[in-house]
C-alpha cells in the first residue's frame, strides 16, 4: 500500500523542535484530563483497586488500522504497569473480528483508559481507511492524493499521519512550512505579480527557504503566473476537467500542478486523468466516519 510507512515519533519530534508544536504526550494528557476530570467515579465506585483483568481490542468493521501507538500510549499514561500486546501495526488491513491488541493489568485502569484510546484509534483508522479507498482509485496514474489544513484542532499531526498510513501524501503541515498564496492573499497584495514579488522579498529578509504555491482561478490568471514565474507549484482551483487538462498542458511540467475544489470520489479519477500532479481533498480529514473498534473482556 505504501512505499514507506510514516513515522509518528519523527513527525512529532520535528514539529515540536522546529515549530513548537505540542508533543504527543501533552496531547494525550489533555485528552485524559478532559475525560477523567477529578476521577472515573463509575469505575472507582464498583471496581476494587486489586481487580485484575485482560481485554482485547477487536475490529468490528474492515478497514486500515491507524493509531495503535497512540492507543498504547493512552493506556500507559493511565497506568504504566499495564501490559500491551500489539497484534497489528499502523497501516495494516483489518477484517471484521481481527484482534488489534490486548491489554492486561488493573481492571480499573483498563476501563478508565478505554474510551480515550478508542476515540483516537477509531478516528485515525477512519481517516486511513477513507484515504486508502480513494488512493486505490488513482491506480496506474502518477497523481498523488493530498490532505489539507481542514483538520480537527490539536489533532492535525495525528490526522495527517493517518492520511499517510492510508497511502495519501501530506500537504503542508501548517501555515509555517510552506507559502500558499490564495485568492485573498493575492487580492490584498494588489495582484499576482505583487504577491509573488513581496513573498520573495519576505523570504530573503527572514532567511527562509520555503516552497511557494499560488492559487489561480482561471486560465487568464494562470497565464499571468506563467509570464511572471517565481513559484514552485500552481493550484488550479475549481477548474472543470476540460479546463484543467488545458491548464496542465499549458504549464508543460515547468511547475508542479495541484487541483482542488469540490473533488469527490465520483470525479477523482477523471481529474487525475488530466495529468495533474496532485489532487487535494479536504474531506479526507473533515468529513470522515470513524472505523468501528471495540474493547471487550477476555474473561
Amino acid at each position: 500500500m505504501m512505499t514507506k510507512k510514516p513515522n509518528l515519533d519523527e513527525m512529532f519530534a520535528t514539529a515540536s523542535a522546529e515549530w513548537n508544536v505540542a508533543p504527543l504526550g501533552e496531547l494525550i494528557a489533555m485528552a485524559l484530563r478532559e475525560d477523567i476530570g477529578d476521577g472515573d467515579h463509575s469505575t472507582l465506585a464498583c471496581i476494587p483497586p486489586t481487580a485484575h483483568g485482560k481485554a482485547k481490542m477487536i475490529a468490528k468493521k474492515a478497514g486500515i488500522l491507524c493509531g495503535i501507538t497512540v492507543g498504547e500510549a493512552v493506556f500507559k499514561a493511565v497506568d504504566s504497569k499495564l501490559t500491551i500486546t500489539k497484534m497489528k501495526a499502523d497501516g495494516d488491513s483489518l477484517e471484521v473480528g481481527d484482534v488489534v491488541m490486548t491489554v492486561e493489568g488493573a481492571s480499573g485502569s483498563i476501563l478508565t483508559a478505554e474510551r480515550t484510546a478508542l476515540n483516537f484509534m477509531q478516528r485515525l483508522s477512519g481517516i486511513a481507511t477513507e484515504t486508502h479507498r480513494m488512493v486505490a482509485m488513482l491506480e496506474g496514474l502518477h497523481t498523488q492524493l493530498l490532505d489539507t489544513r481542514k483538520t480537527t484542532p490539536n489533532m492535525r499531526l495525528l490526522e495527517k499521519y493517518a492520511v499517510a498510513c492510508g497511502g495519501g501524501t501530506n500537504h503542508r503541515i501548517g501555515l509555517y512550512d510552506m507559502i500558499m498564496l490564495k485568492d485573498n492573499h493575492i487580492d490584498f497584495a494588489g495582484g499576482i505579480e505583487a504577491a509573488i514579488d513581496r513573498t520573495h522579498r519576505y523570504l530573503e529578509e527572514k532567511g527562509k527557504a520555503l516552497k511557494i504555491e499560488i492559487e489561480v482561478r482561471n486560465l487568464d490568471e494562470l497565464q499571468r503566473v506563467l509570464d511572471h514565474g517565481g513559484v514552485d507549484r500552481i493550484m488550479l482551483d475549481n477548474f472543470d476537467t476540460t479546463t484543467l487538462r488545458t491548464a496542465v498542458e499549458r504549464i508543460g511540467g515547468r511547475y508542479e500542478t495541484e487541483a482542488s475544489g469540490g473533488i469527490t470520489d465520483a470525479t477523482l479519477r477523471a481529474y487525475a486523468e488530466t495529468g495533474v500532479d496532485f489532487i487535494s481533498v479536504g474531506a479526507l480529514t473533515h468529513h470522515i466516519k470513524s472505523l468501528d473498534l471495540s474493547l471487550v473482556s477476555c474473561e
